[in-house]
């Protein structure tokens, strides 16, 4: 029975939920009631209650104890009390899994299913679908062909909802119901004819073809209920994505119309499927969008509501097409809810011009303390968006983010805050300086280590170049003195690169760092240890190595490398060049601020595509003896994308040989194609050492076949090569319905496009955040100059994306950015070519008619700077 709570147990707290520290074992216990005659209803109801209570907290139950409690339930059967045999179908829906003989109450179920009581029979319908397994579906199948065209409405969406969920366990058996849902999707009534249009859709939903023939009889009969309309409307959409369906398809000019209809649900529904398209254009937007005005005058907060947040999604592509609701919107940022008011104000940042801004500052520092901060990340988002599109107007915002960083928060608000700092002050030199103050004072006092030591990692790169490091000294140390473990090995970090950077605070920096060699942790006093050597001996080469750019090795393939060492004795010291280098940059990786808000950290540090490459060649015999992969290329399509054969091929160098792996996709549903190998003819001393073909390539499923080149030994400076590629096999001709295999075959070839092998697959990126201390680490040895002139390149934007893609090296301290109005411009790049051998450019680039670029190479070889000169050439 349960008690009833007066007011002050609900004041207090306690009374909020009745079933808060529950036993299983006592409810258990307490269901031996079930037995006793006669049936008392009311506590069986509270016990069963209880039982279901348990179940959807998680707990877990038994297979005998779930089986017992299960077959006691059985016995309520017999009571004719309404309630408590609803309450017997939900435990029976709820235990069919973990309970066995189940199948025992199939005839009770039957029994309810096609009787008179109209009230048990569509749950009983939905317990019976439950406990069914695809032996048993035959023998109700009568029964659910009738209760889907019953004339009573419950009972009919039951049998429609329950036989959706059985097309996962037999398909083939519900799909003979098709008619009766056809007769169905015809009701008056609004959920019927709902559930029986997706019972439809999900039955013929692989057959485009047939999902059109039903999208074309319901967009011209038209349908009752509103929700089947809202069903349609996505149906139609998928449908015009994956076919391409142009805006002149009969499908867009449905959704449009819906547009029209008296349901407002509908008219979202519509309106939000226009605005998701991809493609599409201001003029085609322009419907939803007044349709979406007018939704943002309405009386209903959830109407209100939805306009703002689909305008605002409308705005991060199409701004321009939303300025015509800027009144309606402005309107809104005084609404009562805050939600409403948030996305009005986010939204009007995104469309409004340079000279609203300060305006909008001062609405939303009104009201920003009583939101949530969900949204409050929704506002930091949207003012970064700003940022980028008015750099001018970054001391407004820099102003405005560091009060919002002194308010109360969490961890993803606080990190969104933090990261749109930093990326003003990657974007405005300028704004260095105020940007570092702000972060510094959040340091002061903030609990999260992440962000701690994210803004440490920064202090350290950006601190030692400004006007006056010693400032931020004492931010730095005062973490050494009050903080965790990581944020003071991060602290340490940040200090040695001060004392690296600028000799005149070295002597101080060392005194500091002989403090932190007595901390408690390990990992800061060697940290501490480590810098402190390092920096004693006062070279350059050494700070740049150490201190300023570190190892760009891949994490994973360090650690496996290392493994594999110490399982074979030997007496040649570990040797860093068997590493795979990083593949992507670990750190200065511009991600979109958007994701980064709302992204949780991940657990482990995923395998990067290079590693899983790795071992894939590692497990082919031919390739074991080509020591440690270099660098894997990006997909190159060697065929259109509408041919029988799609054939792309991913090139894998190594340091004397590449690989070149063929992924190959036959789209012939009546061939199946064996011995499947890539011949290739090179154009220069390249050599063809091995084939390994595809066995067998049946209908779409991908293959791959491998063709091992050696790279010419006699000259290092041949980088780059053309391929002419020819893909030969066996055809077998086959049944497309059965895919049997004729017993005889014949030989056949492809010509496929010629493949390409420039420099950029010799070199690694590889990132220095500082490029001046990596020049003079690399030194003056092997450098050399010439000077170019791109004649057919107009713009230093233009000339500084041509060199990057065509060196393939990786541009440093932001130097792909070309500020605006410039007429010369200085790009860094490094990278590491095929060996290990570092190699670093520095191109000066000056624009009159052309562009004049003087190029300066320096590398730890000689023929690495030759080969990057001949290949610029």
């Amino acid at each position: 029975m349960i008690k009833k709570f007066d007011k002050k147990d609900e004041e207090s707290g306690s009374g909020s939920n009745p079933f808060q520290h529950l036993e299983k074992s006592a409810v258990l216990q307490e269901a031996r009631i079930f037995n006793e005659t006669p049936i008392n209803p009311r506590r069986c109801l509270h016990i069963l209650t209880k039982i279901i209570y348990l179940l959807n907290q998680g707990e877990h139950f038994g297979t005998t104890e779930a089986t017992e409690a299960f077959f006691a339930m059985t016995r309520l059967f017999q009571s004719n009390d309404q309630t408590l045999r609803r309450m017997c179908y939900l435990t029976i829906k709820e235990m069919a899994n973990i309970s066995e003989d189940v199948i025992i109450v199939t005839s009770s179920l039957t029994k309810d299913m096609t009787g008179k009581e109209d009230v048990y029979r569509g749950p009983a319908i939905r317990a019976l679908c439950r406990i069914t397994d695809t032996t048993m579906l035959q023998a109700i199948e009568r029964y659910m062909k009738q209760a889907i065209v019953d004339k009573v409405p419950s009972v009919s969406s039951s049998a429609l909802v329950s036989s959706l969920h059985m097309v996962k366990m037999s398909y083939d058996v519900v799909k003979r119901w098709v008619n009766e849902a056809q007769e169905a999707a015809s009701s008056d009534n609004i959920m019927v004819q709902y559930h029986a249009l997706g019972l439809l859709y999900h039955l013929r939903k692989n057959d485009r073809l047939a999902v059109t023939k039903m999208l074309n009889k319901f967009t011209k009969s038209g349908l009752k209920s509103p929700f089947a309309y809202c069903m349609l409307i996505r149906i139609a959409s998928k449908l015009l994505d994956e076919t391409e369906g142009g805006h002149d398809s009969p499908l867009f000019d449905f959704i449009e119309s819906c547009l029209r209809n008296k349901n407002e649900m509908v008219v979202y529904e519509a309106a939000s499927a226009i605005v998701h398209m991809p493609n599409c254009t201001a003029r085609e937007l322009a419907p939803a969008v007044s349709v979406l005005q007018l939704f943002c005058s309405s009386p209903k907060a959830a109407l209100r509501y939805a306009a703002v947040r689909t305008l605002n999604k409308v705005a991060m592509k199409h701004p321009s097409a939303v300025t015509a609701c800027n009144l309606d919107l402005e309107n809104l940022i005084t609404d009562s809810n805050r939600s409403i008011a948030t996305l009005a104000i986010t939204t009007l940042l995104k469309t409004g011009s340079e000279s609203s801004v300060d305006r909008l500052m001062k609405q939303i520092s009104s009201f920003v303390s009583e939101i949530s901060d969900e949204f409050k990340v929704v506002v930091v988002q949207a003012i970064s968006a700003l940022c980028q599109k008015y750099p001018r107007k970054h001391s407004v915002m820099m102003n405005f983010l560091s009060n919002m960083l002194r308010d109360d928060g969490g961890f993803e608000y606080k990190r969104a805050i933090v990261d749109c700092i930093i990326s003003i002050i990657e974007e405005n030199p300028e704004s260095k300086e105020t940007g570092l103050a702000h972060l510094c004072e959040f340091i002061e006092d903030c609990e999260h280590t992440v962000l701690a030591t994210k803004i440490l990692h920064l202090l350290g790169k950006e601190g030692p170049r400004t006007p006056q490091p010693s400032k931020y000294i004492r931010f730095i140390f005062n973490r050494v003195v009050l903080e965790s473990e990581a944020v003071r090995a991060a602290a340490v970090s940040a200090l040695a690169k001060f004392g690296a950077q600028n000799d005149d605070l070295l002597p101080s920096v060392l005194v500091l760092m002989q403090r932190c060699m007595m901390d408690s942790d390990d990992e800061v006093r060697d940290r501490a240890t480590f810098y402190m050597n390092v920096l004693q001996q006062k070279q350059k080469a050494l700070n740049a190595a150490y201190i300023f750019n570190g190892l760009s090795v891949s994490i994973p393939g360090l650690e496996k490398s290392l493994h594999q060492y110490t399982l074979e004795p030997s007496e040649k010291p570990f040797d860093m060049k068997s590493v795979p280098l990083a593949t992507t940059p670990i750190t200065e990786q511009k991600m979109e601020i958007a994701p980064v808000a709302t992204s949780k950290l991940p657990e482990k540090l995923a395998p990067s595509r290079q590693d899983i490459y790795q071992e894939q060649l590692a497990s082919i015999p031919e390739f074991q003896a080509l020591g440690p992969l270099f660098k894997s290329s990006e997909p190159v399509q060697l065929t259109e994308a509408e041919t029988e054969y799609v054939v792309r091929c991913i090139k894998h160098t190594f340091a004397r040989h590449m690989v070149f792996q063929f992924d190959c996709t036959n789209t012939l549903n009546d061939q199946l194609l064996q011995k499947v190998v890539v011949q290739m003819e090179p154009s220069e001393a390249y050599e063809v050492v091995h084939y390994i073909p595809a066995p067998s390539l049946p209908y779409s499923q991908p293959g791959s076949s491998y063709t091992l080149v050696r790279l010419p030994d006699d000259d290092p400076t041949a980088v780059s090569c053309t391929f002419s590629c020819t893909m030969k096999y066996l055809v077998r001709d086959c049944d497309p319905n059965t895919g049997e295999p004729d017993d005889d075959g014949y030989d056949d070839e492809y010509v496929l496009e010629d493949l390409e092998v420039t420099v950029a697959d010799h070199i690694q990126k590889v990132l220095k955040p500082n490029f001046g201390a990596a020049w003079e680490e690399v030194g003056d040895e092997n450098e050399k100059e010439e000077t170019f002139a791109l004649a057919s390149v107009r713009t230093l934007d233009e000339a500084v994306g041509n060199i990057i893609s065509f060196l393939g090296m990786q541009p440093c301290e932001r130097s792909d950015k070309v500020p605006e109005n410039k007429n010369s411009h200085v790009l860094f790049l490094a990278g590491v070519f095929r060996g290990g051998h570092d190699v670093l450019v520095r191109a000066r680039l000056a624009l009159a008619d052309g562009v004049t670029m003087q190029v300066t190479v320096r590398s730890t070889e000689e023929t690495v700077v030759d080969v990057i000169l001949a290949s610029v050439g």
